[in-house]
Formats: C-alpha cells, sequence, structure tokens
C-alpha cells in the first residue's frame, strides 16, 4: 500500500534561540536570504530531511548556525494555518533554545546576518514568527518555574545579582533583591565558590555555581521555582 493519492506538503523547523546579555533575555534572529520574504526577519529554521528526525533536525539547524550542540532545545508546537507561508503549504514545528549569548560568536553572527534583539526592540517577523516566538516565551516562563532551565542560559559562574536579573527578564518583572536572595540560598542548590567578582564594586560579590545533582535529589519530592510572594 502506498500514500501516491494522499496530499503532499513540506514540514519545517523554526528555533526561537533565547540567550541572555548585560541582564537582558534576547532573541536571535537573521535576514532571510531566499524568497519569499528575503531580506526580512526571521528565526532560524530550515525543512525536515528525509533521514532524520524533528528533533535531529532542529539540532542540525541550531548547530550549523550556533555552533554548539550541547545546548538546551525543546519542542513546542506545531504551527499549521493553510497560508502561513505564501510559497507552499508549509507546517512549521517550532522548537526553543536556551544558548549563552557569549559562547556564540561574532563571526557566526556576520555569516548569517543575525542579531540579538532585546524583546523590546524585535523587529516585525515574517510570516506567524512573532506567533512562535510569543508562544516560546510563555513556555520558558512555565519551565522556569518547574525547571532549572534558567541557569542555560548563564556562565558556569555567576553572581546572585547575574541570576535575580536572569528571572527578572524571564519573567519580566521586579524581584525584591534580599527575598530573592534568601530563597534561593535556603533551597540549597548552589554552592558557593571560595571567589569573587571584583568586576562591580570594590568589596566584591561572592561567585556560585549550580549543584545540579542537588535539584534532582530535591525533584524527587515535587521540588519547584516558587517565586510568589518575592
Amino acid at each position: 500500500m502506498t500514500y501516491s493519492n494522499k496530499d503532499k506538503f513540506y514540514l519545517a523547523v523554526d528555533c526561537v534561540i533565547f540567550g541572555f546579555d548585560n541582564d537582558q533575555l534576547k532573541l536571535l534572529l537573521y535576514k532571510r536570504d531566499f524568497e519569499p520574504e528575503i531580506g526580512k526577519w526571521s528565526l532560524m529554521g530550515g525543512f525536515l530531511k528525509t533521514n532524520e528526525t524533528l528533533d535531529e533536525a532542529a539540532s542540525r539547524i541550531l548547530a550549523r548556525i550556533t555552533g554548539l550542540r550541547d545546548i538546551y532545545l525543546e519542542q513546542l508546537s506545531a504551527f499549521s494555518e493553510l497560508n502561513r507561508d505564501p510559497a507552499d503549504r508549509v507546517i512549521s514545528i517550532g522548537y526553543y533554545a536556551l544558548i549563552n549569548s557569549k559562547e556564540y560568536s561574532a563571526e557566526m553572527l556576520k555569516q548569517y546576518g543575525a542579531k540579538w534583539f532585546t524583546f523590546d526592540e524585535i523587529p516585525k517577523l515574517i510570516f506567524d514568527h512573532t506567533e512562535i516566538v510569543n508562544r516560546a516565551m510563555k513556555r520558558l516562563k512555565r519551565k522556569a518555574k518547574t525547571q532549572p532551565i534558567g541557569f542555560e542560559l548563564l556562565p558556569s559562574q555567576f553572581t546572585i545579582t547575574q541570576l535575580r536579573n536572569l528571572y527578572e527578564a524571564i519573567y519580566q518583572r521586579e524581584l525584591d533583591p534580599a527575598n530573592f536572595r534568601r530563597k534561593f540560598i535556603g533551597m540549597k542548590l548552589l554552592d558557593r565558590l571560595p571567589i569573587k567578582d571584583m568586576n562591580h564594586s570594590r568589596k566584591g560579590a561572592f561567585l556560585y555555581a549550580f549543584n545540579k545533582n542537588k535539584y534532582e535529589a530535591h525533584t524527587s519530592s515535587g521540588f519547584a521555582f516558587d517565586l510568589n510572594g518575592i
């Protein structure tokens, strides 16, 4: 039995790439280099190949564009409006990825005509890419409450202030510094390192590292990153 009498369409993958830099959550976009909508701002994406799964396609696209392989990547949703792409019937599977923006080289930004945008300066995007970004942002907020995915956006060593700035960027609201520090220190998920960041004050601030083993031990009892009241 074959499917020769069935409708055919294209299957694409579009990746929302989040980064964190200068205390701001950012989105990586590039200027599309083929029609339709050539030269306009777009998410990173591509078409599924016959010899790969969707996850493999997303990983391939991200590796080609960022040069990074060991990064957080999660499937988001399918986007299948009939005329979302004027060229043909294209169904897109959205993904979102979290990378440390400092690991993404300026050379690759130039090669792909890519640029980091803060969320208050995102330009008009092609097709339904704005909807995909909004869906990814909602998922990121939800995930950050139950999993330590935010740490994917930070360097391996960070200050409590940097950590608070990250959560403020994700939830787009201010958090009380004293309460936030007390909350995270009390969760015992961080290891304080015997070194300080001296870049922002004469006294300096201790650096911390996320302890994955402690987190995994906590999750067995239904642990969550509850920031209510902070």
